[in-house]
């Protein structure tokens, strides 16, 4: 009956090669088989298929009309199992397949173009799909599988079933509006900043920057003052940028208010001020994960 039969790789690969070589004794040959069988297994895919596929004769076996068509399907059909295999095999080594990545403010302009470029170049078979969020936000999304890999600065609290990477580490520094009378300084002490207004981290939504902040002022002998509270980097940037206020920000910030605000390295004794950048993933990441990683970490290694 029509069903009984498969159409195996082996049966295809030989139809194929008496097509090709017009003569099912050199077809044998070339596939390390005798003739017999090889004939045998023809015929059946013929009753299988209920159609002539070969016209036999002393000179030869040549296709007829439903035999030249087969033979491109089947041809076809080949390649697209080798295809699937290989493809396959690259989205199990990790060089193929989709990476859902989020990432907090600031991220995206710092460190994200970087990873992208590296990424494209080194891993071009890999889709990167990007998501913006708080780093609670990305951190959750991350653990429950709807993103694959997150981006986070000073995440106060990683769930322990999530495996964190720090990929970048940078210094808290001073930022003064440009007009300011400090901007032209190369560096001060953080005890000069006891009478100007300040832009803090809201505790909520940055508590490791909070901390950090409310901490090197204690140090530094006073409270801020005339607080406003944001809850991201952009936002306190912008107030510092629009001449209300000074913040201390990670220095990677310097470089998106070049021309409206001065970042200014902070002197003495202010505590370990800074910031990391880390990498979350859950422990069974998909292998496209850690070849991104890899990536990023050769990014990192590279001299500026």
């Amino acid at each position: 009956m029509a069903g009984d039969i498969a159409l195996s790789r082996r049966l295809l690969e030989q139809f194929l090669a008496v097509v090709r070589e017009g003569h099912f004794g050199r077809a044998a040959e070339l596939l390390g088989m005798s003739q017999p069988p090889l004939s045998q297994s023809i015929q059946r895919l013929e009753r299988m298929l209920g159609v002539r596929l070969l016209d036999r004769g002393p000179g030869g076996a040549r296709p007829t009309a439903a035999g030249r068509v087969f033979a491109a399907d089947a041809q076809r059909l080949l390649d697209l199992q080798t295809a699937a295999v290989a493809r396959a095999r690259r989205v199990a080594d990790g060089v193929e397949g989709d990476v859902r990545v989020g990432y907090v403010s600031l991220l995206s302009h710092l460190y994200l173009p970087a990873l992208l470029r590296t990424a494209a170049e080194e891993l071009p078979g890999l889709r990167i799909q990007l998501q913006h969020g708080s780093s609670g936000a990305v951190a959750d999304l991350v653990r429950t599988g709807a993103l694959d890999l997150g981006f986070l600065r000073d995440p106060a609290r990683i769930s322990t079933d999530l495996v964190s990477t720090v990929v970048a580490v940078e210094r808290i520094e001073a930022a003064v509006p440009r007009g300011h009378h400090l901007a032209g300084a190369g560096g001060i002490e953080l005890a000069r900043l006891r009478d100007e207004d300040f832009a803090m981290p809201d505790p909520t939504a940055l508590p490791v920057l909070a901390e950090q902040v409310h901490l090197a002022c204690h140090r530094a002998g006073f409270t801020p003052r005339g607080v406003v509270l944001a809850d991201d980097l952009s936002g306190l940037l912008s107030y510092v940028v629009a001449g209300l206020c000074v913040s201390l920000l990670p220095e990677g910030a310097r470089h998106l208010a070049a021309e409206d605000a001065a970042f200014l390295p902070l002197r003495g004794d202010t505590g370990d001020l800074r910031t990391t950048v880390q990498a979350v993933r859950r422990p069974d990441a998909d292998p496209a994960v850690t070849r991104l990683l890899e990536a990023v970490a050769r990014l990192r290694s590279r001299p500026a």
